[in-house]
């Protein structure tokens, strides 16, 4: 029987893994890590966020730099998880500054560690990564290639707009019904694999 901490060390080199091949420019390796870890990346970023924020097009942005510099991951350094955060917390913090809302606390906060990020963090990657991997490949070919243009290219919510011939709006829409079917589906797939190991 694994312990809890080799089952902490093998998700931690299956998501190092994951920013490995993301590095080389595989999509389906993001996509994985993606949806992997959105629940984590947008707890983080919401703590840091007031609620008239866009929080999609913070993840949105901060997706883009993590997939951009993938390949400056060094995991002697630090955990992917941890420096996902770091990435994510500040898109964050910059987003604010660019909107005039004073950070000066929030600097503060980035420089304590967060415990989220520790081995305590028991989030099962190694079950959720085949899961997600099923999830999205379930998603409609439009809505797969709507995901990758936002979170792989960069596409903004306007690009994208004029390259489906629907407004703005619908573009929003889409983005947060398929992450969100996304994540229900990985939800309902871990029930079921829980309630069968039970």
């Amino acid at each position: 029987m694994r312990s809890a901490s080799a089952d902490q060390k093998g998700c931690v080199a299956h998501l190092g893994s994951l920013l490995a091949r993301a590095g080389r420019n595989d999509e389906q390796a993001f996509a994985e890590l993606h949806a992997a870890t959105i629940l984590k990346m947008r707890k983080t970023v919401r703590a840091l966020l007031p609620s008239a924020a866009d929080l999609d097009d913070i993840l949105q942005d901060g997706y883009l730099k993590i997939w951009r510099h993938a390949t400056s991951f060094d995991p002697t350094r630090a955990s992917p998880i941890t420096w996902m955060c770091s990435i994510m917390r500040n898109t964050a913090i910059d987003a604010l500054r660019a909107t005039g809302v004073p950070t000066s606390e929030l600097d503060e906060a980035l420089a304590i560690p967060d415990p989220a990020d520790s081995a305590a963090d028991e989030f099962d990657y190694a079950l959720a990564e085949p899961i997600a991997r099923e999830a999205l490949e379930r998603l409609p070919e439009e809505r797969r290639q709507l995901l990758a243009l936002a979170y792989l290219e960069g596409e903004s919510r306007t690009r994208l707009s004029e390259r489906f011939g629907v407004p703005v709006g619908t573009i929003k829409t889409w983005l947060h019904r398929s992450l969100l079917t996304v994540r229900k589906d990985c939800l309902g797939q871990a029930h079921a694999v829980t309630a069968a190991t039970a």
